[in-house]
């Protein structure tokens, strides 16, 4: 199974407190509405059937089932997922969530997506370009693909490990391995050997005084790439 034992327990530890937009998960929270935007701007979310790989407890999936798309959550955290659920029963927002590997999951459903999501997830698996693999096998000709995760250059280590984990405390120490992020070099070579066309990318950044994120170009630290199946 392509997963990290020691990442899932991580985040499993603090399923819990995923849903609180004050605790370890507030950067999540802050960057979902720039995400989804971005996604439903280049890929309408209404009526579209959508899966979220790595869902976690279901923040950026249930916002996309709040735009009208029916949703599939997909992770590897049970723990992760039950929060998911039953913040799913609470809101009713309805969302299908499975613990299922994305391998597994495109294996069995290849190509009965219209969008497929996979953020904030390839950092955390010992080997990414199986999961983009899994993410072109799973969009249907003419559908989306849209992936977000961090740079490896020195500035993503300053701003993402040694800023945000340990002087702004954004993060719990250790959340990220610097060694597992990826180029945007990289990223797009996994993309096109998927069979994957890129069609955008896009920088988040942070402004740590005001404590707002924004969309911007510059993909040195956070960024998200879209991609098509083409026809």
């Amino acid at each position: 199974m392509n997963a990290d034992l020691q990442e899932i327990q991580k985040f499993s530890d603090l399923a819990h407190r995923w849903w609180d937009p004050t605790s370890e998960f507030r950067p999540l929270h802050d960057i979902n509405p720039l995400r989804l935007e971005w996604i439903n701007a280049r890929a309408p979310l209404a009526g579209r059937k959508v899966i979220d790989i790595g869902c976690g407890g279901g923040i950026l999936a249930e916002s996309m089932a709040k735009k009208g798309a029916i949703v599939t959550g997909i992770d590897l955290s049970e723990k992760a997922l039950k929060v998911a659920d039953l913040h799913s029963l609470e809101s009713g927002v309805q969302v299908r969530y499975e613990l299922i590997a994305a391998e597994d999951m495109a294996a069995r459903e290849a190509g009965q997506y219209d969008v497929v999501t996979c953020m904030e997830m390839l950092e955390h698996v010992p080997d990414p370009a199986s999961v983009v693999r899994a993410a072109a096998a799973l969009v249907k000709p003419g559908g989306h693909v849209f992936f977000s995760t961090l740079n490896r250059n020195p500035k993503s280590y300053l701003y993402a490990i040694i800023g945000a984990e340990y002087l702004l405390r954004m993060l719990p120490k250790g959340t990220h391995d610097y060694a597992k992020f990826l180029t945007p070099a990289e990223l797009s070579h996994f993309v096109r050997q998927a069979g994957l066309q890129l069609d955008a990318m896009k920088g988040l950044g942070y402004n740590p005084l005001s404590k707002i994120y924004s969309l911007n170009d510059n993909t040195s630290v956070n960024y998200m790439v879209a991609c098509n199946r083409p026809l």
